[in-house]
Protein backbone atom coordinates (compact mmCIF):
# COMPACT_ATOMS: atom_id res chain seq x y z
CA UNK A 1 0.00 0.00 0.00
CA UNK A 2 1.52 3.30 -0.78
CA UNK A 3 2.31 5.64 1.88
CA UNK A 4 0.56 9.45 1.75
CA UNK A 5 2.89 11.79 1.15
CA UNK A 6 4.20 13.92 3.68
CA UNK A 7 4.07 17.72 3.61
CA UNK A 8 6.96 20.12 3.31
CA UNK A 9 8.01 21.73 6.76
CA UNK A 10 7.14 24.93 6.69
CA UNK A 11 10.48 27.34 6.55
CA UNK A 12 12.15 28.42 9.47
CA UNK A 13 11.63 32.36 10.07
CA UNK A 14 15.43 33.62 10.23
CA UNK A 15 17.00 34.81 13.70
CA UNK A 16 15.57 37.92 15.17
CA UNK A 17 12.51 37.74 13.51
CA UNK A 18 10.81 37.77 16.68
CA UNK A 19 12.39 40.84 17.60
CA UNK A 20 10.74 42.41 14.70
CA UNK A 21 7.24 41.15 15.22
CA UNK A 22 7.77 42.62 18.99
CA UNK A 23 8.46 46.07 17.79
CA UNK A 24 5.97 46.48 15.13
CA UNK A 25 3.46 45.15 17.76
CA UNK A 26 4.45 47.77 20.53
CA UNK A 27 5.09 50.43 17.49
CA UNK A 28 1.19 49.35 16.36
CA UNK A 29 -0.46 50.13 19.89
CA UNK A 30 0.73 53.03 20.42
CA UNK A 31 -0.33 54.56 16.51
CA UNK A 32 -3.95 53.33 17.46
CA UNK A 33 -4.38 54.41 20.95
CA UNK A 34 -2.58 57.67 20.71
CA UNK A 35 -5.33 58.14 17.34
CA UNK A 36 -8.33 57.47 20.35
CA UNK A 37 -6.23 60.19 22.53
CA UNK A 38 -6.24 62.74 19.05
CA UNK A 39 -10.00 61.99 18.75
CA UNK A 40 -10.60 62.74 22.35
CA UNK A 41 -8.52 66.00 22.52
CA UNK A 42 -10.24 67.38 19.13
CA UNK A 43 -13.38 67.04 20.80
CA UNK A 44 -12.78 68.28 23.73
CA UNK A 45 -11.45 71.31 21.90
CA UNK A 46 -14.60 71.53 19.95
CA UNK A 47 -13.63 70.51 16.89
CA UNK A 48 -16.38 69.67 14.14
CA UNK A 49 -17.81 66.51 13.98
CA UNK A 50 -16.72 66.10 10.50
CA UNK A 51 -12.93 66.80 11.40
CA UNK A 52 -11.64 63.67 13.24
CA UNK A 53 -10.87 61.55 10.29
CA UNK A 54 -8.89 64.02 8.96
CA UNK A 55 -6.35 63.15 11.98
CA UNK A 56 -6.02 59.55 10.01
CA UNK A 57 -5.87 61.90 6.60
CA UNK A 58 -2.56 63.69 7.65
CA UNK A 59 -0.73 60.39 9.14
CA UNK A 60 -0.83 59.68 6.26
CA UNK A 61 0.04 62.19 3.72
CA UNK A 62 3.47 61.76 4.88
CA UNK A 63 3.86 58.03 3.16
CA UNK A 64 2.44 59.61 -0.42
CA UNK A 65 4.20 63.10 -0.20
CA UNK A 66 7.54 60.68 0.93
CA UNK A 67 7.18 57.65 -1.24
CA UNK A 68 9.72 58.51 -3.87
CA UNK A 69 12.21 58.99 -1.00
CA UNK A 70 11.89 56.54 1.51
CA UNK A 71 12.31 53.53 -0.88
CA UNK A 72 15.70 54.74 -1.26
CA UNK A 73 16.55 55.61 2.12
CA UNK A 74 15.02 51.62 3.31
CA UNK A 75 17.78 50.30 1.02
CA UNK A 76 20.76 52.49 1.52
CA UNK A 77 20.75 52.78 5.59
CA UNK A 78 20.99 50.39 7.95
CA UNK A 79 17.48 49.33 8.44
CA UNK A 80 17.19 48.11 11.60
CA UNK A 81 18.68 51.64 12.41
CA UNK A 82 16.01 53.78 10.20
CA UNK A 83 13.13 51.64 12.17
CA UNK A 84 14.78 52.81 15.63
CA UNK A 85 14.65 56.60 14.59
CA UNK A 86 10.87 56.62 13.00
CA UNK A 87 9.94 55.83 16.94
CA UNK A 88 11.64 58.61 17.66
CA UNK A 89 9.37 60.80 15.40
CA UNK A 90 6.28 59.02 16.37
CA UNK A 91 7.21 59.19 20.14
CA UNK A 92 8.13 63.34 19.13
CA UNK A 93 4.43 63.77 17.36
CA UNK A 94 3.05 62.50 20.35
CA UNK A 95 4.40 64.38 22.96
CA UNK A 96 3.63 67.53 21.19
CA UNK A 97 -0.29 65.92 20.74
CA UNK A 98 -1.65 68.10 23.99
CA UNK A 99 0.74 71.23 23.49
CA UNK A 100 -1.31 74.33 23.31
CA UNK A 101 -4.99 74.32 22.91
CA UNK A 102 -5.54 74.94 19.24
CA UNK A 103 -8.36 72.53 17.91
CA UNK A 104 -5.96 71.55 14.98
CA UNK A 105 -2.82 71.03 17.01
CA UNK A 106 -3.63 67.28 17.41
CA UNK A 107 -3.94 67.27 13.57
CA UNK A 108 -0.49 68.46 13.20
CA UNK A 109 0.94 66.11 16.03
CA UNK A 110 -0.30 63.02 14.42
CA UNK A 111 1.27 64.17 11.08
CA UNK A 112 4.65 64.16 12.61
CA UNK A 113 3.43 60.62 14.00
CA UNK A 114 2.85 59.55 10.64
CA UNK A 115 6.22 60.89 8.95
CA UNK A 116 8.04 58.76 11.65
CA UNK A 117 5.13 55.65 10.53
CA UNK A 118 6.51 56.06 6.64
CA UNK A 119 9.86 56.13 7.68
CA UNK A 120 9.46 52.97 9.02
CA UNK A 121 7.34 51.13 6.78
CA UNK A 122 9.38 50.06 3.72
CA UNK A 123 12.13 49.02 5.87
CA UNK A 124 10.12 47.02 7.98
CA UNK A 125 8.83 44.95 4.91
CA UNK A 126 11.99 45.65 3.02
CA UNK A 127 14.10 43.66 6.11
CA UNK A 128 11.31 40.98 5.89
CA UNK A 129 11.65 40.57 2.01
CA UNK A 130 15.30 40.18 2.66
CA UNK A 131 15.83 38.05 5.21
CA UNK A 132 12.73 35.76 4.79
CA UNK A 133 12.67 32.96 1.90
CA UNK A 134 10.00 33.35 -0.88
CA UNK A 135 8.67 29.86 0.70
CA UNK A 136 8.31 31.68 3.97
CA UNK A 137 6.72 35.35 2.85
CA UNK A 138 3.25 34.30 3.39
CA UNK A 139 3.60 32.75 6.79
CA UNK A 140 6.14 35.59 7.81
CA UNK A 141 3.51 38.10 6.11
CA UNK A 142 0.87 36.18 8.58
CA UNK A 143 3.01 36.91 11.77
CA UNK A 144 3.26 40.21 10.73
CA UNK A 145 -0.54 41.61 10.27
CA UNK A 146 -1.47 39.24 13.07
CA UNK A 147 0.73 40.99 15.64
CA UNK A 148 0.07 44.35 13.94
CA UNK A 149 -3.74 43.69 14.19
CA UNK A 150 -3.54 42.39 17.50
CA UNK A 151 -1.84 45.22 18.64
CA UNK A 152 -4.45 47.41 16.90
CA UNK A 153 -6.81 45.62 18.76
CA UNK A 154 -5.35 46.01 22.21
CA UNK A 155 -4.64 49.81 21.41
CA UNK A 156 -7.92 50.76 20.50
CA UNK A 157 -9.38 49.21 23.82
CA UNK A 158 -6.39 50.74 25.48
CA UNK A 159 -7.01 54.22 23.72
CA UNK A 160 -10.52 53.58 25.44
CA UNK A 161 -9.78 52.62 28.65
CA UNK A 162 -7.18 55.44 28.52
CA UNK A 163 -9.61 58.01 27.79
CA UNK A 164 -11.78 57.13 30.61
CA UNK A 165 -12.25 58.48 34.26
CA UNK A 166 -12.07 55.21 35.56
CA UNK A 167 -9.58 53.92 33.38
CA UNK A 168 -5.73 52.31 33.95
CA UNK A 169 -4.71 56.37 34.05
CA UNK A 170 -5.47 57.12 37.71
CA UNK A 171 -2.77 55.26 38.34
CA UNK A 172 -0.26 56.85 40.74
CA UNK A 173 2.73 56.27 38.79
CA UNK A 174 1.04 57.19 35.66
CA UNK A 175 -0.60 60.35 36.99
CA UNK A 176 3.40 60.78 38.33
CA UNK A 177 4.72 60.68 34.71
CA UNK A 178 1.63 63.40 32.98
CA UNK A 179 2.38 65.47 35.70
CA UNK A 180 6.30 65.18 35.37
CA UNK A 181 5.30 65.77 30.84
CA UNK A 182 3.37 68.24 30.91
CA UNK A 183 5.89 70.10 33.03
CA UNK A 184 8.61 69.71 30.11
CA UNK A 185 6.18 71.26 27.39
CA UNK A 186 5.86 74.45 26.40
CA UNK A 187 2.25 76.40 26.23
CA UNK A 188 0.30 73.33 28.02
CA UNK A 189 -0.86 75.49 31.41
CA UNK A 190 -4.23 75.41 30.27
CA UNK A 191 -4.33 72.80 28.93
CA UNK A 192 -3.22 70.98 32.51
CA UNK A 193 -5.58 73.09 34.17
CA UNK A 194 -8.40 71.24 31.75
CA UNK A 195 -9.71 68.18 34.05
CA UNK A 196 -10.60 67.02 30.45
CA UNK A 197 -6.84 67.15 29.34
CA UNK A 198 -5.48 65.72 32.57
CA UNK A 199 -6.61 62.21 32.10
CA UNK A 200 -5.06 62.45 28.77
CA UNK A 201 -1.46 63.28 30.14
CA UNK A 202 -0.82 59.92 31.99
CA UNK A 203 -2.10 57.96 28.92
CA UNK A 204 0.66 60.16 26.54
CA UNK A 205 3.28 59.24 29.02
CA UNK A 206 2.52 55.52 28.96
CA UNK A 207 2.54 55.78 25.10
CA UNK A 208 5.80 57.44 25.03
CA UNK A 209 7.12 53.98 27.15
CA UNK A 210 5.77 51.95 24.11
CA UNK A 211 7.37 53.52 21.56
CA UNK A 212 10.75 53.58 23.71
CA UNK A 213 10.24 50.26 23.97
CA UNK A 214 9.90 49.01 20.26
CA UNK A 215 12.96 51.64 19.06
CA UNK A 216 14.97 49.04 21.98
CA UNK A 217 13.63 45.94 20.36
CA UNK A 218 15.22 46.45 17.07
CA UNK A 219 18.38 47.05 18.54
CA UNK A 220 20.49 44.07 17.58
CA UNK A 221 18.27 43.00 14.09
CA UNK A 222 20.04 41.34 11.42
CA UNK A 223 21.44 43.61 8.67
CA UNK A 224 20.99 41.39 5.52
CA UNK A 225 21.84 44.31 3.00
CA UNK A 226 24.57 43.05 0.26
CA UNK A 227 26.64 46.09 -0.70
CA UNK A 228 24.45 48.55 0.89
CA UNK A 229 26.10 51.75 1.76
CA UNK A 230 26.05 55.63 1.69
CA UNK A 231 22.89 56.62 0.41
CA UNK A 232 23.64 57.85 -3.13
CA UNK A 233 23.02 62.01 -3.89
CA UNK A 234 20.26 62.12 -6.22
CA UNK A 235 18.47 65.07 -7.43
CA UNK A 236 14.76 65.43 -6.68
CA UNK A 237 13.92 65.22 -10.42
CA UNK A 238 15.74 62.01 -10.20
CA UNK A 239 14.25 60.28 -7.55
CA UNK A 240 10.52 61.29 -9.23
CA UNK A 241 11.32 60.00 -12.01
CA UNK A 242 12.98 57.01 -10.70
CA UNK A 243 10.13 56.42 -8.49
CA UNK A 244 7.42 56.89 -11.28
CA UNK A 245 9.75 53.85 -13.13
CA UNK A 246 9.19 51.91 -10.67
CA UNK A 247 5.57 52.13 -10.45
CA UNK A 248 5.38 51.30 -13.76
CA UNK A 249 7.30 48.37 -14.06
CA UNK A 250 5.54 47.34 -10.97
CA UNK A 251 1.92 47.86 -12.54
CA UNK A 252 2.67 46.36 -15.29
CA UNK A 253 3.28 42.68 -13.52
CA UNK A 254 0.18 41.21 -13.74
CA UNK A 255 0.66 39.69 -10.09
CA UNK A 256 2.16 42.94 -8.81
CA UNK A 257 -1.12 44.97 -10.35
CA UNK A 258 -3.45 42.49 -8.69
CA UNK A 259 -1.50 42.65 -5.16
CA UNK A 260 -0.91 46.77 -5.48
CA UNK A 261 -4.69 47.18 -6.24
CA UNK A 262 -6.15 45.01 -3.70
CA UNK A 263 -4.14 46.13 -0.95
CA UNK A 264 -4.67 49.90 -1.75
CA UNK A 265 -8.43 49.03 -1.90
CA UNK A 266 -8.26 46.86 1.30
CA UNK A 267 -6.96 49.95 3.24
CA UNK A 268 -8.60 52.88 1.71
CA UNK A 269 -11.57 50.66 2.99
CA UNK A 270 -10.07 49.98 6.28
CA UNK A 271 -9.42 53.63 7.22
CA UNK A 272 -12.91 54.98 6.18
CA UNK A 273 -14.40 51.58 7.83
CA UNK A 274 -12.81 52.32 11.26
CA UNK A 275 -14.16 56.18 11.97
CA UNK A 276 -17.66 53.95 10.48
CA UNK A 277 -17.77 51.92 13.49
CA UNK A 278 -16.94 54.61 15.63
CA UNK A 279 -19.80 57.02 14.64
CA UNK A 280 -22.03 53.90 14.69
CA UNK A 281 -21.34 52.77 17.63
CA UNK A 282 -21.71 56.26 18.92
CA UNK A 283 -24.97 57.13 17.14
CA UNK A 284 -26.96 53.76 16.48
CA UNK A 285 -25.70 51.98 19.61
CA UNK A 286 -25.31 55.05 22.12
CA UNK A 287 -21.99 54.21 23.36
CA UNK A 288 -19.54 56.79 24.17
CA UNK A 289 -15.81 57.22 22.60
CA UNK A 290 -14.43 54.74 25.02
CA UNK A 291 -16.71 51.95 24.31
CA UNK A 292 -17.19 52.66 20.31
CA UNK A 293 -13.40 52.53 20.64
CA UNK A 294 -13.75 48.43 21.40
CA UNK A 295 -15.56 48.08 18.47
CA UNK A 296 -12.80 48.80 16.32
CA UNK A 297 -10.53 46.01 18.45
CA UNK A 298 -13.37 43.38 17.52
CA UNK A 299 -12.92 43.79 13.45
CA UNK A 300 -8.92 43.69 14.71
CA UNK A 301 -9.50 40.50 16.33
CA UNK A 302 -11.15 39.03 12.98
CA UNK A 303 -8.56 40.36 11.05
CA UNK A 304 -6.12 38.63 13.49
CA UNK A 305 -7.72 35.16 12.81
CA UNK A 306 -8.24 35.91 9.26
CA UNK A 307 -4.46 36.54 8.54
CA UNK A 308 -3.64 33.71 11.14
CA UNK A 309 -5.57 31.16 8.57
CA UNK A 310 -4.04 33.01 5.26
CA UNK A 311 -0.48 32.47 6.43
CA UNK A 312 -1.28 28.47 7.46
CA UNK A 313 -3.57 27.73 4.75
CA UNK A 314 -2.54 29.55 1.50
CA UNK A 315 0.73 29.10 -0.25
CA UNK A 316 2.13 31.95 -2.50
CA UNK A 317 1.25 30.10 -5.29
CA UNK A 318 -2.45 30.27 -4.71
CA UNK A 319 -2.48 33.82 -3.13
CA UNK A 320 -4.46 35.20 -6.21
CA UNK A 321 -7.58 32.99 -5.11
CA UNK A 322 -8.64 35.14 -2.21
CA UNK A 323 -9.99 37.94 -4.31
CA UNK A 324 -14.08 36.49 -3.39
CA UNK A 325 -13.67 37.00 0.36
CA UNK A 326 -13.54 40.67 -0.61
CA UNK A 327 -17.22 40.23 -2.39
CA UNK A 328 -17.99 38.65 0.92
CA UNK A 329 -17.01 41.66 2.80
CA UNK A 330 -19.14 43.91 0.65
CA UNK A 331 -22.16 41.69 1.22
CA UNK A 332 -21.57 42.16 5.08
CA UNK A 333 -20.74 46.18 5.53
CA UNK A 334 -24.58 47.10 4.51
CA UNK A 335 -25.79 44.81 7.37
CA UNK A 336 -24.90 47.88 9.93
CA UNK A 337 -27.71 49.52 9.02
CA UNK A 338 -30.05 47.40 11.03
CA UNK A 339 -28.42 46.48 13.91
CA UNK A 340 -28.85 48.57 16.89
CA UNK A 341 -27.45 45.93 19.70
CA UNK A 342 -24.20 45.60 20.73
CA UNK A 343 -24.31 41.98 20.74
CA UNK A 344 -25.71 41.42 17.55
CA UNK A 345 -23.25 43.66 15.98
CA UNK A 346 -19.97 41.56 17.11
CA UNK A 347 -20.23 38.52 15.08
CA UNK A 348 -20.80 41.25 12.06
CA UNK A 349 -17.60 42.85 12.70
CA UNK A 350 -15.77 39.83 13.55
CA UNK A 351 -16.78 38.45 10.37
CA UNK A 352 -15.32 41.57 8.60
CA UNK A 353 -12.50 41.72 9.99
CA UNK A 354 -11.95 38.07 8.90
CA UNK A 355 -12.51 38.32 5.48
CA UNK A 356 -10.29 41.37 5.16
CA UNK A 357 -7.21 39.96 6.65
CA UNK A 358 -8.11 36.50 4.49
CA UNK A 359 -7.54 39.25 1.42
CA UNK A 360 -4.58 41.31 2.19
CA UNK A 361 -1.87 38.83 3.78
CA UNK A 362 -1.39 36.79 0.38
CA UNK A 363 -2.08 39.83 -1.33
CA UNK A 364 1.20 41.50 0.65
CA UNK A 365 2.99 38.28 0.12
CA UNK A 366 2.56 38.12 -3.57
CA UNK A 367 3.36 41.96 -4.21
CA UNK A 368 7.07 41.21 -2.16
CA UNK A 369 7.56 37.92 -3.83
CA UNK A 370 7.48 40.10 -7.32
CA UNK A 371 9.13 43.45 -6.03
CA UNK A 372 12.00 41.55 -4.83
CA UNK A 373 12.49 40.08 -8.50
CA UNK A 374 11.10 42.90 -10.25
CA UNK A 375 12.86 45.93 -8.16
CA UNK A 376 14.22 45.89 -4.88
CA UNK A 377 12.36 45.19 -1.13
CA UNK A 378 12.36 48.81 -0.20
CA UNK A 379 11.76 50.17 -3.67
CA UNK A 380 8.51 47.32 -3.97
CA UNK A 381 7.18 48.67 -0.49
CA UNK A 382 7.71 52.28 -1.08
CA UNK A 383 5.00 51.97 -4.20
CA UNK A 384 3.12 49.90 -2.35
CA UNK A 385 2.49 52.40 0.58
CA UNK A 386 1.97 55.53 -1.94
CA UNK A 387 -0.71 53.35 -3.79
CA UNK A 388 -2.40 52.43 -0.44
CA UNK A 389 -2.29 55.58 1.37
CA UNK A 390 -3.00 57.52 -2.00
CA UNK A 391 -6.20 55.66 -2.13
CA UNK A 392 -7.13 56.46 1.86
CA UNK A 393 -6.12 60.30 1.37
CA UNK A 394 -9.19 60.32 -1.01
CA UNK A 395 -11.13 57.70 0.92
CA UNK A 396 -11.01 60.06 3.84
CA UNK A 397 -11.28 63.26 2.05
CA UNK A 398 -14.67 61.89 0.52
CA UNK A 399 -15.89 60.16 3.71
CA UNK A 400 -15.45 63.72 5.94
CA UNK A 401 -16.79 65.37 2.96
CA UNK A 402 -19.81 62.76 2.86
CA UNK A 403 -20.23 63.24 6.76
CA UNK A 404 -19.80 67.17 6.67
CA UNK A 405 -22.60 66.90 3.93
CA UNK A 406 -24.75 64.94 6.37
CA UNK A 407 -24.40 61.74 5.00
CA UNK A 408 -25.91 58.77 7.60
CA UNK A 409 -24.27 55.51 9.07
CA UNK A 410 -26.54 53.72 6.66
CA UNK A 411 -25.31 56.13 3.84
CA UNK A 412 -21.92 55.65 4.30
CA UNK A 413 -21.95 51.55 4.54
CA UNK A 414 -24.12 51.35 1.80
CA UNK A 415 -21.21 53.59 -0.56
CA UNK A 416 -18.39 51.95 1.03
CA UNK A 417 -19.97 48.35 0.14
CA UNK A 418 -20.25 50.08 -3.19
CA UNK A 419 -16.86 50.71 -3.56
CA UNK A 420 -15.39 47.36 -2.46
CA UNK A 421 -17.52 45.65 -5.00
CA UNK A 422 -16.67 47.90 -7.66
CA UNK A 423 -13.19 47.85 -7.31
CA UNK A 424 -12.53 44.12 -6.62
CA UNK A 425 -14.69 43.30 -10.15
CA UNK A 426 -12.67 45.40 -11.91
CA UNK A 427 -9.50 43.17 -9.90
CA UNK A 428 -10.73 39.96 -11.42
CA UNK A 429 -11.42 40.96 -14.82
CA UNK A 430 -7.92 41.78 -15.06
CA UNK A 431 -5.70 39.05 -17.28
CA UNK A 432 -5.34 35.77 -15.57
CA UNK A 433 -2.24 35.79 -13.30
CA UNK A 434 0.90 33.24 -14.19
CA UNK A 435 1.72 30.89 -11.61
CA UNK A 436 3.44 33.00 -8.57
CA UNK A 437 6.29 30.85 -6.45
CA UNK A 438 9.93 30.89 -6.07
CA UNK A 439 11.13 30.36 -9.41
CA UNK A 440 8.79 32.29 -11.42
CA UNK A 441 10.35 35.59 -12.72
CA UNK A 442 9.30 38.37 -14.74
Amino acid sequence: MPSLPVPAPAPALPRGFRRLVLAQALSALADHALLILAIARMLELAAPAWAPPLLKLGFTAAYVLLAPLVGVLADALPKARLMAGSHALKALGAALLLAGTSAWGPLLAYALAGLGAALYSPAKYGLVAESVAPAGLVRANGWLEASTVCAALLGAGLGGLLISPQGPGQAPLLQALGERLAGLLPGCGASCADPAASLLWPALGLLLLLYAGAGLAHCGLPQPMPGAGRPRRRRSAQLLRGFACDGQRLWRDPEARLALGATALSWAVGAALQFLVLRWGQEQLDLGLDAAAGLQGVVALGVVAGAVLAGRCIPLERSTRVLPAGLLLAGLLPALCWIEQPWAGLPLLLAVGLLAGVLVVPMNALLQARGQLLLSAGRTVAVQNFGENLGMLLMLGGYSAAAALGASVAGLALGLALLVLSGLLVLMRQPAARPVGPGARG
